[in-house]
């Protein structure tokens, strides 16, 4: 088992002096790098009202660009981090092909495996984050650490650039 002691309060202490809207997500990048292990890493907000997703912040800016927004699709994705509130998770490229257009992309990148896990607040999905690693990386145990130990951590960070964001 992965000890997250000295991870997590790097991230407090990360998320304490945040001063940028990208901060707080720099810092849960790293507790998912020192963690779980990611080689791709996005958060994606969720406007339910407008039914718009967009890519907030991201670990690739030339390969996924933090720009415009794309209307959410209705599919198993959807009903499993939306409707489920439950990570999505799939471990080779053909399984990401099956949901995800950009799968070309995922896999020049050198990933394979995914798990997006949703932040909701409110009871509302507010976004998730998105790990990506290589084929068979994210093992049931890896997926439930990551459900147990960044799930809290995301919900921070997700406030604390919301509100980094407002103040500048």
């Amino acid at each position: 088992m992965t000890d997250f002691t000295g991870p997590l309060a790097t991230f407090d202490h990360a998320l304490s002096t945040a001063i940028t809207p990208d901060a707080p997500f720099d810092a849960l990048l790293k507790l998912t790098r020192e963690t779980i292990g990611v080689k791709l890493f996005t958060f994606m907000t969720a406007d339910m009202k407008t039914e718009l997703a967009q890519r907030s912040y991201t670990s690739h800016p030339e390969d996924y660009p933090v720009s415009g927004t794309k209307p959410i699709t209705y599919d198993r994705w959807f009903e499993t981090v939306h409707k489920d509130r439950k990570s999505f998770v799939a471990n080779t490229l053909a399984d990401i092909a099956t949901v995800f257009p950009d799968y070309e992309l995922i896999g020049r990148l050198g990933c394979g495996s995914v798990i997006n896990l949703p932040v909701v607040l409110g009871d509302t999905l507010v976004g998730t984050v998105n790990m990506l690693h290589e084929e068979h990386h994210y093992t049931p145990e890896r997926v439930a650490q990551a459900q147990a130990w960044l799930s809290v951590p995301a919900k921070a960070a997700y406030l604390a650039s919301q509100s980094l964001s407002t103040a500048s």
